[in-house]
């Protein structure tokens, strides 16, 4: 009878915890290569590392993609991922479970800031959030008095942002602002202080370096919120400031698109049409007509400047008053609400004197630019050399592999750090002094 030969039945062998648990392609490189990018790069390494693990930590706590705490702890802990490098260093320093712990911390911060954000599927998705954002700032009438119109440019201006970027994030410097807004960039600095007071701003990082603007996030103050869902059909709006009176007619409300496309032209100057004129105009529609009281409830203008600026606007060619009504100039009419006509906007700059005035800016703002880059440079090169830290304990006192202690004049310090060895020890006898040969190094 011939004995029957079994094969020892073969394991296979478990993959990765990042195929087992499929991540998004961006994650994945950034969980496997590390941040090649410099996306998170911080003020320190420690810094720098902290924020990788928890864009990895965000990573993993998406919808449908919820990892656990032991996957997370594997990934970055216990498998040599380069994205995991902060965590590894963080076990050899204070141990494991104190490392599981702070990134079981980590991924639980992670979950509840998704779970708060919401989810976004795709582009629509972003767009449609830019949108809700957009008719609230409609919705308010943005009084001249503390500088409403100038806050009403600034966010028709990243309104305009978000639209190119697709969501609600935005990356821009001051100065660039400053020019889409057609101000000076002192006036974009207040007015970006108010929004973020009033809570429609949210700086999320600051830009630091030659190329990297500051990153902003757009959102609705929750009091605009609660307002907006009082003054819904059905319900009584309640007494409310005068910074956040609504639009009694929706059909009047200023058109931000329309806004940010003629804001920053020659002809929107302080000493030309001026914020006014361009709010004005936003409102204005080429079949339409809009009465002076209807602009001034849309605008929060006084009467008096509704009616200056419109009969400018007029003689300008840029309006046309019909029995009373104000419509919008045929020629800057298009597909959209208003489409800019320039030879037309160019000859009311022309009028007015204005012509020449955003370029002069933009100039300016180069200039400013280049000499604080030249700063920087000029203070790197004279920046006096930083002198090493004294290494206390010289070298071949710890073995660098297995940590034994090799010189037992050393022994009842603690020598974790060789710049700072500490004494622990009572009774231990002091060290006595080196022979100059044996010096401790001036440097690492």
């Amino acid at each position: 009878m011939s004995a029957v030969r079994t094969s020892p039945r073969r394991s296979r062998a478990a993959g990765p915890v990042w195929e087992r648990r499929p991540l998004s392609a961006r994650a994945r490189r950034l969980l496997v290569e590390g941040d090649v990018e410099g996306r998170y790069a911080g003020h320190t390494a420690s810094d720098a590392g902290y924020r990788l693990t928890m864009a990895l930590a965000v990573a993993c706590s998406q919808p449908g993609r919820q990892w656990a705490p032991a996957d997370f702890h594997q990934a970055l802990i216990y498998t040599p991922s380069r994205g995991g490098w902060w965590a590894r260093m963080l076990r050899e320093r204070k141990g494991s479970q104190y490392a599981e712990d702070k990134l079981t911390a980590m991924l639980d911060k992670a979950r509840a800031f998704v779970a708060g954000a919401g989810t976004v599927t795709g582009r629509p998705d972003a767009l449609e959030r830019v949108t809700e954002v957009r008719r609230a700032v409609e919705a308010l009438s943005w009084p001249t008095r503390g500088g409403g119109a100038v806050d009403h440019k600034n966010l028709a201006a990243r309104l305009r942002l978000c639209d190119r970027a697709g969501g609600l994030d935005h990356t821009i410097a001051v100065r660039p602002l400053a020019e889409l807004m057609g101000c000076a960039k002192s006036t974009a600095e207040a007015s970006d202080q108010r929004l973020i007071t009033k809570g429609w701003l949210i700086r999320e990082e600051v830009g630091t370096g030659k190329n990297h603007g500051t990153r902003w996030r757009l959102q609705i103050p929750e009091a605009v919120r609660q307002l907006l869902a009082c003054a819904a059909p059905g319900h009584s709006p309640p007494p409310t400031p005068p910074e956040l009176a609504t639009v009694p007619d929706a059909h009047t409300a200023t058109d931000t698109s329309a806004l940010a496309q003629v804001m920053g032209h020659d002809a929107f100057h302080h000493y030309a049409h001026g914020t006014s004129g361009a709010r004005l105009l936003a409102c204005l529609d080429p079949t339409d007509g809009t009465s002076p009281a209807q602009l001034k409830d849309a605008t929060g203008l006084h009467r008096t400047t509704v009616g200056r600026r419109l009969a400018k606007l007029v003689e300008d060619g840029l309006a046309l008053e019909r029995e009373g009504l104000y419509y919008l100039h045929p020629r800057l009419s298009g597909p959209v609400r208003l489409q800019p006509d320039d030879h037309l906007l160019d000859h009311a700059a022309d009028k007015a004197g204005t012509t020449g005035m955003g370029e002069r800016r933009r100039q300016r703002h180069a200039r400013e630019r280049a000499t604080y880059q030249r700063y920087l440079a000029e203070r790197t090169r004279h920046q006096p050399s930083v002198r090493p830290r004294p290494v206390l304990v010289p070298e071949g006192v710890v073995d660098p592999l297995t940590g034994e202690l090799l010189d037992e004049r050393w022994r009842g310090w603690d020598l974790t750090d060789p710049y700072r060895p500490a004494f622990l020890e009572p009774g231990a006898v002091p060290l006595p002094p080196l022979p100059p040969d044996q010096a401790p190094a001036a440097c690492a």
